[in-house]
């Protein structure tokens, strides 16, 4: 294998283990910094070693092995608690059957979990536990975090520094909190799962339309979470919506790995286990009798898709009405963007055109290439080819997804033909 090949290879496994590598480092150092510092390391050795030695056979074992031993070599130096250090020296095992088996699975008790919690702590802003936390556990990069945030790059950077910073100078515990904090931080929580499984699901930059790992370990979590809290249902709301999602995965991209459209999905490919595992969940929010959340909201809209044979049978009437009741919980450009979306599918793309064209000078979309994507669907719908064309050229030279980019060229190329 290549120099640059291996490379991309440790790349790739790096994007998978990382969250996993920095809960089990947060959990022996008790420093989120610290933490990534020591994963950081592990990776450098990965780099150093592997193109000459070979990948190993268990990479995301090996990578816990080496950087539990940084973890212990740190402790050794510093002398930090020793006592602290002897309980969590006795109680790490190095590269025995059971950490493979944890590796292999993925699953890792709910460190994860406490991570999220951890980095979720009110004493941070809103917006930076969701930095930290997408940083953190879902191994994004500043640049991806600040396209999801859509603001500047070194805005996020900063947040997430300060907020390493604030939960190691307020000494804050790696653990689920108790029923009350929990609470508190709920919200947060479910919205760093959610963005977490919206990066899996359309990455934001990259040579892949999906990253199913994010996806799978989102859904993981989303699970978990509604077994410690069963009675909160935007918790159930979000599980559904990520079981509905999760059912498309085979359907969305093709044998070479291009996106397919939901309207032009094979619906036969939808996984119907877990269509029925979010319908279920779906129906559990429902009876915990409280007003929709957002959450709830958008997974009834997955579920409208879901129940539709075809795509001549959506309800889009229903599927707009949930999208109305979504702006009013949840106001954002982009549920406005959506709506839009419906709106034209059930009343016609003048309609949706016009709401998108009031949306055309909001600042938090200016950057956004689905607004140009959108716009040149309802153009070209409406047989105006030149400009579609131009409107897809625009959102593909704004999208950092190569699958993407490549997609909206040829829908842009196909409105030259029709001209």
């Amino acid at each position: 294998m290549s120099f640059s090949k291996t490379k991309r290879t440790i790349e790739a496994i790096w994007s998978i283990e990382f969250p996993t590598l920095i809960a089990k480092l947060t959990g022996m150092v008790r420093d989120v910094s610290l933490a990534e510092d020591l994963a950081q390391d592990t990776l450098v050795i990965a780099l150093e070693k592997w193109p000459h030695t070979g990948i190993p056979d268990n990479p995301g074992a090996w990578l816990m092995t080496t950087g539990k031993r940084r973890a212990i070599d740190h402790l050794r130096r510093t002398k930090v608690l020793e006592q602290k250090y002897t309980e969590i020296a006795n109680d790490t095992r190095l590269f025995i059957e059971e950490d493979i088996e944890n590796v292999l699975s993925g699953e890792i008790g709910d460190e994860l979990l406490r991570l999220i919690f951890m980095t979720s702590h009110p004493i941070l802003s809103q917006d930076a536990r969701v930095a930290l936390t997408l940083r953190l556990v879902c191994g994004l990069t500043t640049a991806e975090i600040a396209r999801s945030f859509l603001v500047a790059e070194s805005t996020i950077a900063q947040r997430i520094v300060r907020a390493k910073g604030t939960l190691k100078e307020k000494k804050i515990p790696f653990e689920v909190p108790l029923e009350e904090e929990l609470n508190n931080r709920l919200s947060t929580v479910l919205e760093v799962i959610y963005l977490m499984f919206n990066e899996g699901y359309s990455a934001t930059i990259g040579e892949n339309w999906m990253r199913p790992i994010l996806c799978q370990e989102s859904l993981r979590l989303g699970r978990v979470l509604a077994e410690i809290v069963p009675s909160e249902p935007e918790v159930h709301g979000l599980v559904a919506l990520m079981e509905i999602q999760s059912s498309r995965f085979r359907a969305r991209i093709n044998s070479k790995g291009e996106p397919i459209l939901l309207l032009d999905q094979n619906r036969a490919l939808w996984d119907q286990l877990l269509i029925r595992r979010g319908l279920s969940a779906l129906e559990r929010s429902r009876k915990l009798g409280r007003s929709p959340g957002p959450y709830f909201l958008q997974a009834a809209i997955t579920a409208c898709h879901s129940q539709a044979r075809t795509p001549e049978e959506t309800n889009w009437h229903q599927i707009a009405a949930l999208y109305e009741s979504l702006s009013i919980v949840m106001p954002s450009p982009i549920v406005e963007l959506n709506r839009a979306v419906a709106i034209s599918m059930a009343f016609g793309p003048e309609i949706g055109l016009i709401m998108v064209d009031e949306l055309k000078s909001d600042p938090y979309l200016k950057k956004y290439h689905l607004l140009p994507s959108v716009r040149g669907d309802f153009l070209n719908k409406l047989g105006r080819y030149e400009d579609a064309r131009a409107e897809f050229e625009r959102a593909a030279s704004m999208t950092q997804n190569e699958r993407e980019r490549i997609l909206l060229l040829n829908r842009a190329k196909e409105c030259g033909i029709l001209e």
